[in-house]
């Protein structure tokens, strides 16, 4: 599904009267969220999960097939964990 399928579902899901209306709160749901992940705050939605930013630690390898190394340094990366209702409704439309 791309923007614009989901921008016509959150109208319809939601009743908004415009796909304008739809996208603005699409536009403002996920830069709350990502304003909350950069100060580093968890965000719950009971049911639906929660969004959260880990810090993913750095590592180095070996590129195959040959000898050069690499590495990379630690990071900030944002999760999202499920919650029971999602999941359990996401198992029910199989």
């Amino acid at each position: 599904m791309n923007k614009a399928q989901f921008v016509e579902l959150v109208q319809k899901s939601g009743s908004y009267k415009t796909k304008v209306e739809a996208e603005t709160a699409i536009k403002a749901f996920t830069e709350a969220v990502t304003a909350a992940l950069v100060a580093k705050e968890e965000v719950s939605l009971v049911g639906f999960g929660s969004f959260t930013s880990t810090l993913q630690k750095g590592k180095s390898g070996k590129v195959p097939g040959t000898s050069k190394t690499y590495s990379t340094k630690d990071k900030m990366v944002p999760k999202f964990k499920p919650g029971k209702s999602l999941k359990d409704s996401v198992e029910a439309g199989k």
